[in-house]
Parts: C-alpha cells; structure tokens; sequence
C-alpha cells in the first residue's frame, strides 16, 4: 500500500506515528510538508533536528506543485490535513480515496462566515459519491460537519497521538509530589490559565497547600503574575518559563495532577494525551476537542464544565483531600494511553481500516483510534453531571 500524509509542517506530536506507518511501509510511506515550521512554533520546541528520511519538504510549492501532485496521484490512499486543497483535485476528480484529517472546522461558532465558502468548495461533495472520509482531530468534528448533512457515517475517531513512554507505572506514580499540580500551554485568552489560577486561590483559602507550576508564555503572563500577587499565592505558585518538550514530559512525570482549563478553541489538546501518558490525574474541561474521546470522568480523569470555576475548583478538591483517588486516576489514565491511544494502535488500525475501504471489507473497531465517531453537542457535560 502506498500512503501518502500532507500537511502544514512536520513536528513531534506526528513523529510516532509516522514512525509507526514508516515501519509497516517502508518506502510506501511519505509525509509530504508543504511549509517551514513558524517561529512561534519552534520557540516553543515543536522543531525536530534531522528529518526522518520519509519527509518530503514541498515548501514551494509553485515549483514543487508538480512533483508534489504526482506523488498524491500515485497513492492508494492520502490523508490531508492543514494543507493546499488543488494538491487533491486529481484525486477528488478520479474518485481515489482521501482521509481528511481535521479537528473542528467551527471552534469559534457558526458565526464563522468569511470561511464558510472555502468550507463549502471543499466539503460538500465528501458525503455522496466519492470515496472521501473523515479522520476527526477533535471529538466536536463531526458534529460541526454533520450540520451540513457532510461526512455522515464516514466520520472515525482520530487525534494526535505524541510518543508514549513504557513504564512501571507503579513506581512514576509513587515518585510524585504531593500536592503537586501542573499547567503546560501558551498564555492566551481560550486556554484560560487566569481560571486555574483563581481556582487554586479558592483552593488555598479553604486551607489545601498546592504547589502549582506554569509552563509556557505568552501574552497574559504580566497579568497572570499579577493576579497571583493579588491573590497572595505566590508561595503556591511557580512560573518556569517555556521548554523543550522532553522537559515538559519530565515535569509531566513528577506532577500528580494536570489542569487543562481550555475552552471550545482547543482543537485537540496534545497535552492530554502526555499528562496521561505520564500517570497525571487529569482534570479537564469538556470544550478541549480531546477530552471527550480521551477521558471516562470519574474513572481515568475529571471533566468539568469549562468556565465553570466551582465546577474546576470542586474536581482539583476532590483531588487534593483524597491522595488514592487521584493516583488510581492517574493510573487508568496511563493505562487508557498505552493500551489503546497511541501510535503504534492508531498506525495499525489506520492501515487496516484504508485495507478496509479500498477492499470492501467491513472494518468495525467498537472504540479507540478509527472507531466511528458520533456527532456530539457541546453541552454533553450538563448529561453525565445530571443537568439539564
């Protein structure tokens, strides 16, 4: 089989998987990158040194367009993530299979209308008679896309799926601090690092002692300094700055819990896949497009209702006061990562669901990675909590 991945840049969230597809593939595989990495990105560590030798860098694409194309043309599968649509126009017109790779296309509403045209030329024709589907980078995908009758019933779950660390697992948890919690992201708006820090402001008043530990910047950290010198917890909290990924992932081993305070613009959320994957006791809002494929609340993490600052507050307390639950969290949490969301699962059951679909042969994972994914609502939290 001869598979051909495109997207934006290459990076360490896509490297496992690659790897994964490279190993089953050999040759057949290619990862077509059709821009440089920004700045932004490699600041925060998002840059691998030397490119894997399946890596195919199209930067230019006036001049490379060509060579680009004939590589698309020549596969029997493509998956097309943040990418070029004329690079699949052949494809779309032979009726050769494409995988669009796509975390919610809506994250800031149906209010969205400058993309709405671009969103129909693509899309519209994927729900009828071509072999176009849809591999969902966020558990709200299908829902944005069944609104428009498009992808229904050819939506699969799908993500990031950054590299897991086989563990004992026993021993990472055992090795944490106590009362430690860590948040890990850029300082913006939509990641809400302002409703962590007056969570653990409330936390520290009705008398718990956390030790909370920020990584990253970005716009609001003057202002989030400032609030923790208002609130008086700077003896609580700690701002270390950005780092590499590996560093986070050390950090991420030594945290008992995790905070993911992001609301709806959260595409995915690949820090919930590694806090997991690092044995954390999640508490995670319900708008991180990973969330709701991820974590079972109450059996593998905590989700609360994002912007519900006593519903955060609550879930971290319940944390805090019972140590066992939180490590029997962080346990599951692991287990759910690398038994079943991983690379090497995902590479596996992406290779058999596109045998699948060029064969004719029914494919049925009942859950994970390429299982169906079903249209839900934002407001599925208000269900398993028991509100209306």
């Amino acid at each position: 089989m001869k598979l051909v991945f495109v997207s934006n840049y290459f990076n360490h969230h896509q490297k496992a998987l690659c790897e994964r597809l490279y190993a089953r593939l050999g040759e057949d595989f290619v990862f077509l990158a059709t821009k440089a990495m920004k700045e932004e990105r490699r600041k925060l560590g998002y840059e691998i040194g030397e490119l894997p030798k399946y890596v195919v860098c199209a930067y230019d694409l006036e001049k490379e367009g060509d060579r680009c194309t004939k590589l698309i043309d020549a596969a029997d599968a493509v998956i097309i993530g943040s990418a070029p649509e004329f690079l699949v126009k052949n494809r779309k017109n032979a009726g050769k299979l494409i995988l669009r790779y796509s975390e919610r296309p809506f994250k800031n509403g149906f209010s969205y209308l400058a993309y709405l045209p671009r969103f129909f030329k693509w899309h519209l024709e994927s729900p009828y008679n071509k072999p176009i589907y849809m591999l969902c980078a966020s558990a709200y995908t299908a829902s944005d896309y069944s609104r428009f009758l498009m992808y229904r019933g050819r939506t699969f779950k799908w993500g990031y799926f950054p590299e897991v660390k086989k563990c004992n697992i026993d021993n990472v948890i055992s090795s944490k601090e106590e009362n430690s919690i860590l948040w890990c992201g850029r300082f913006i708006d939509w990641k809400h690092p302002d409703d962590a820090i007056e969570a653990i402001k409330r936390l520290v008043q009705k008398g718990y002692s956390p030790k909370v530990k920020f990584i990253g910047t970005g716009e609001m950290e003057d202002s989030l300094k400032a609030k923790v010198d208002e609130f008086g917890i700077s003896n609580h909290v700690e701002f270390l700055g950005s780092m590499s990924p590996e560093k986070v992932r050390e950090h991420m081993e030594k945290a008992k819990i995790y905070l993911i305070t992001s609301d709806f613009k959260e595409g995915w959320g690949a820090v919930v896949n590694e806090a997991m994957a690092s044995g954390c006791a999640l508490v995670a809002s319900h708008g991180a497009g990973a969330v709701p494929f991820l974590i079972k609340n109450e059996e593998n993490g905590l989700v609360y209702e994002s912007g519900n600052l006593d519903d955060l507050t609550t879930r971290i307390e319940s944390l805090l006061k019972n140590p066992s639950y939180s490590e029997r969290l962080g346990k599951n949490g692991y287990e759910t990562i690398s038994r079943l969301w991983n690379a090497e699962v995902a590479a596996d059951r992406l290779l058999e669901l596109i045998n699948g679909i060029l064969t004719g042969i029914s494919v049925d994972f009942k859950t994970g990675p390429c299982s169906f994914s079903q249209p839900i609502k934002n407001d599925w939290i208000r269900k398993i909590n028991g509100r209306k």
